[in-house]
C-alpha cells in the first residue's frame, strides 16, 4: 500500500466515533479496519450478515465461512453476531448504520456518487452500495483524487452511471478532505506538502477554500 493511501486511511479513521456502527465498502475502505484504534468501541457491519467483524488475527487460521462483502476473510470480536442478509439489509433500511465508507469511480460537487459501473466493462451489479447510499446518514467516499491517467475523479458533475443522488457527506482523497455543502465542496484539510493551486489544478469541481481555516493531514 502506498504512503498516500496510508495517509488517506489514517485521516479517514478520525471520522469514526466511539459507539458507532460502521459499514466498510469493498476495496480501499475495508483497509480502514487496521487504522481504527484497538481500544475504540465500534461495531463494524458487513451487509452479507455480520455485526462486530474485525481483521483475522495475525498468524491465525481464517474461518473459511467468515468473509466480508468483498470476499475477504474476517474475524469477529467478542459480542459479534451473524445473521442472514435480509436482516442485514433491514438494519440498513431502518437507518441503524451510523456511517459508511465507500470507494468511487467518480463523485461530484453535488454529492452524487458513481461507484458501480464503467460502460463497456464487466460489473456484477449495483449491489448493496445503492441501499447504503440512500439510507445511511453519513457516507464518506475514500478514493484517489485522480485516476491512473491523471484525470480528476472529483467532478462538477458525474459522467458515469450513478449509484445514488445527493448521498455523499464527505470526500477523503490522497490530496484533500472535502465536505459536501449546498454551496459546493468545502475543503476541510489538504495533504501535507500540497499547495492550494495544485489542488485546484487536480480537481474538476469548484472548491471552496478558506486558507485561514485549512487543516493538514
Amino acid at each position: 500500500m502506498s504512503s498516500d493511501q496510508e495517509r488517506l486511511l489514517a485521516r479517514a479513521a478520525r471520522e469514526v466515533l466511539p459507539g458507532q456502527i460502521v459499514n466498510l465498502g469493498i476495496g480501499l475502505p475495508t483497509r480502514l479496519f487496521h487504522y481504527l484504534p484497538p481500544e475504540m468501541e465500534v461495531l463494524v457491519h458487513s451487509e452479507n450478515g455480520v455485526l462486530g467483524s474485525q481483521p483475522v488475527a495475525q498468524g491465525a487460521e481464517p474461518d473459511l465461512e467468515m468473509i466480508d462483502s468483498g470476499g475477504a476473510y474476517i474475524g469477529t470480536r467478542p459480542g459479534a453476531s451473524v445473521f442472514d442478509s435480509a436482516l442485514s439489509f433491514a438494519m440498513i433500511r431502518r437507518n441503524r448504520i451510523d456511517i459508511t465508507f465507500m470507494g468511487a469511480f467518480e463523485v461530484d460537487q453535488h454529492g452524487n456518487l458513481a461507484n458501480w459501473k464503467i460502460p463497456g466493462k464487466f460489473s456484477p451489479g449495483i449491489g448493496g452500495a445503492m441501499e447504503l447510499a440512500q439510507k445511511v446518514d453519513k457516507l464518506v467516499v475514500l478514493c484517489s483524487h485522480n485516476d491512473k491517467h491523471g484525470n480528476p475523479k472529483i467532478l462538477k458533475r458525474c459522467r458515469l452511471p450513478l449509484t445514488a443522488l445527493h448521498c455523499v457527506s464527505r470526500i477523503i482523497t490522497d490530496k484533500a478532505v472535502m465536505q459536501v455543502t449546498e454551496a459546493g465542496l468545502e475543503v476541510v484539510d489538504i495533504a501535507e506538502g500540497l499547495d492550494v493551486a495544485s489542488l485546484r489544478a487536480a480537481t474538476d469541481a469548484e472548491l471552496i477554500i478558506d486558507e485561514t481555516r485549512l487543516g493538514r493531514f
